[in-house]
Formats: structure tokens, sequence, C-alpha cells
């Protein structure tokens, strides 16, 4: 199960570190909102990571990740509410969010 967890957690820290390399030129939202490729590439790394932690919390529900069931439902309104995506949102996770979630997955990985 461990090699799972793993896999699942690499998962994460490949998309989380892939969005940061996505939206390097993007200093400020309105960059990011004027960017469709850019935006339509993080909303799919967010869905990757989603499906990853959903698939996490499957194998261990007390995994240690602060936010873990937001971001199942994150992944959840992405997929199902594509037409209600708001870029602020994400824009505010991205900033605020993900620097939080590599963190938590980089110690989770070196155990």
């Amino acid at each position: 199960m461990q090699l799972e967890t793993n896999k699942f957690l690499f998962d994460i820290q490949i998309s989380v570190n892939s969005i940061f390399e996505y939206i390097a030129d993007c200093k400020t939202l309105e960059q990011y909102q004027n960017n469709k490729l850019i935006r339509r590439a993080v909303e799919r790394e967010l869905e990757i990571i989603g499906e990853a932690m959903n698939r996490l919390l499957k194998l261990n529900p007390e995994l240690n990740i602060k936010e873990s069931r937001r971001i199942v439902d994150l992944r959840n309104w992405i997929i199902h509410g594509y037409d209600k995506v708001d870029d602020v949102i994400i824009w505010g996770i991205i900033s605020k969010d993900l620097p939080t979630l590599k963190e938590q997955v980089s110690i989770l990985l070196k155990k």
C-alpha cells in the first residue's frame, strides 16, 4: 500500500510543480485571465491533484494533508461545474494553498 500511496503523492507533486511552471510568467490575476491556454492547463492539473487526493483518501483516510477534502471538492467543481469556474478563486488557490500542499506532500514523500 505504501507504494501506491507514494505514487499518488508523486502525481500530486508533479501537478503542483507543473502549475508553478505554467504560471511562471503570469505575475497577476489579469495576466492569468488573459491566457486561456494557461487557465485550461492549470485546471487540468487541479483535476489530477483532486483525483489523486481522492484515491489517497480511499487508501488512507487519516492522511495528514490539510484541506484534503476541499481538494477533492475542487476537482469535482472544475469538472462538473466547468462553466462556473471562477478565475479569482483558482488564482487564490494557486497563490495561497498550493505552496502549503507542495510542502505537505514533500514531507510525506520523505517518510
